[in-house]
């Protein structure tokens, strides 16, 4: 199945955290208080998504408190961490939100991501993921994760339904 045809069904993305929406480094202060840095295209990119009537949420094997307050910054309501097996939390979500796995795009960068690859109707990589994540993916961003890829993945997204120039709109008239 082409691009164009997995886009037009999506209606949800999931989004893995380290090394897709941050670069993947984890930095611990003095004190031992974890941050993380996310890109601000990134956050562009999951408005403009919301905007657009569809749903993004954050599936992750780790727990990190900073997830939490960067989830609430972009008002994403549907946030799952702690979980080493994604795929039935995927299905989870898919029953809770009357979802078919093909309206369902997820983006990750290592191993623990292959399950929910494999199974997604839109499986996508990000660009400096492992190699068989890529190999999974029936996408890859030209942007590595960290840098923009999951702003790249919505633009992708809204192009192919042929609706990025609807939801641009309101910055091209001011």
């Amino acid at each position: 199945m082409k691009l164009e045809q997995r886009c037009q069904k999506i209606r949800l993305i999931l989004s893995d955290v380290d090394g897709v929406m941050t670069d993947g480094g984890i930095a611990f202060d003095n004190q031992g208080i974890e941050t993380k840095q996310f890109h601000v295209r990134d956050g562009m990119g999951i408005k403009l998504w919301q905007k657009s009537g569809n749903q993004f949420g954050i599936l992750t094997a780790r727990s990190s408190h900073i997830v939490k307050v960067r989830a609430a910054e972009l008002n994403i309501e549907l946030v799952r961490q702690g979980f080493e097996d994604k795929l039935s939390i995927v299905n989870q979500i898919s029953d809770e939100l009357n979802l078919e796995l093909d309206e369902i795009c997820f983006i990750g960068d290592d191993l623990t991501d292959l399950p929910v690859l494999n199974h997604v109707g839109l499986a996508v990589a990000v660009a400096d993921a492992v190699e068989e994540v890529q190999s999974a993916s029936h996408y890859k961003t030209k942007t590595p994760g960290g840098r923009g890829a999951v702003r790249e993945l919505v633009e992708t997204i809204l192009k192919n339904q042929k609706r990025w120039s609807e939801v641009i709109q309101n910055y091209l008239s001011s």
